[in-house]
């Protein structure tokens, strides 16, 4: 009877519980498990983007202040800032003042680009066509940080920048992905501005979905004119 119970809790959730021990240590399976998990993270982080991932979506690449990944990891500020080569570059490239400006980046799992990035812009793209949503020039930002949307936003002055990075990778998930968006991101931007979607992957939200959703949450920001806590408390005072 006991055994079943761990068998129908183990099967309730992706977290290490019910492992067991051998004397006063792990068995050695879970140990495996763990190790195997574990490797499977530190590749996310140290992981490339694939080429082949990047011209199927036909992104081009710029980089932030960050040049190794060592740097990037003890520096999240050199992540936050577009190299003055990659600031010429957008600028020459990339329509400016455009509706929504999508931006993809690896931060911290290569790997959830890899695995999620292809469906989840489709099926972006295509829910913000059908909304007449103008978009701006899509690229790729390598090493970069959530906030280095807020320099995008004074670069090209969009109405919406949304971002889709990797996530940092646990011991559940190594490849999963998450989507922030903020109203006119700006040098003043500050994290209560922002809004995510989060653990997408095949085994959280699917990627696709994600993508659909996305646009009904832009439309939203656009009416508004707002988004993270501005936007919620609009929202809560029309209720009100």
């Amino acid at each position: 009877m006991m055994k079943q119970t761990e068998n129908e809790l183990r099967a309730s959730t992706p977290a290490r519980i019910t492992v067991g021990r051998a004397g006063v240590r792990a068995k050695t399976d879970a140990v495996l498990s763990f190790r195997y998990d574990h490797a499977a993270a530190v590749d996310a982080v140290y992981g490339e983007v694939s080429e082949t991932v990047l011209s199927e979506l036909e992104l081009f690449t710029v980089n932030t202040l960050a040049t190794e990944k060592d740097v990037y990891l003890r520096r999240p500020d050199y992540g936050r800032k577009l190299s003055s080569e990659a600031v010429d570059i957008i600028k020459k490239r990339c329509i400016k003042g455009a509706t929504v400006q999508i931006v993809v980046s690896n931060g911290l799992s290569a790997n959830a680009i890899n695995e999620n990035a292809i469906d989840l812009y489709g099926a972006l793209i295509q829910s913000l066509e059908l909304a007449n949503l103008d978009i701006g020039t899509s690229f790729y930002v390598e090493k970069g940080r959530v906030a280095i949307m807020d320099h995008i936003g004074e670069i090209l002055s969009p109405k919406v920048v949304v971002l889709l990075i990797g996530e940092r990778p646990g011991l559940v998930s190594a490849e999963s992905m998450s989507i922030y968006l903020c109203y006119r991101p700006n040098a003043k931007t500050i994290e209560s501005d922002r809004m995510v979607i989060s653990n997408i992957h095949q085994g959280g939200t699917n990627p696709a979905e994600a993508g659909a959703h996305l646009a009904d949450v832009i439309q939203k920001v656009l009416h508004y004119e707002a988004s993270g806590i501005q936007l919620v408390e609009i929202e809560r005072q029309k209720k009100a």
